[in-house]
């Protein structure tokens, strides 16, 4: 990880993921892709806006790529992605 600090998955989920390009809540983290071969995480997941009752339509998540997460702080995440509102 970034910085060479560690945390657990788990802490990932208690934070708030915020679009620094429009200071939009995206929602909190419910899941994260890895790439094991090289052991790093590649993309945060944030529920997509039809979200409803835990239920949602494929493909409605948004992911959100390593390279665009600008600072993680005790309770945010802040990202850079263009085009995103909030659910």
């Amino acid at each position: 990880m970034r910085g060479g600090f560690l945390q657990k998955s788990s802490d990932f989920r208690t934070k708030e993921v915020i679009n620094i390009r429009d200071g939009r809540r995206l929602g909190n983290i419910i899941d994260m892709e890895f790439n094991l071969n090289e052991g790093r995480i590649t993309a945060i997941v944030v529920p997509g806006a039809s979200r409803f009752l835990g239920l949602l339509r494929e493909g409605d998540d948004l992911v959100i790529p390593w390279e665009r997460i600008r600072k993680i702080g005790d309770d945010v995440v802040l990202v850079d992605v263009e085009g995103q509102s909030a659910p």
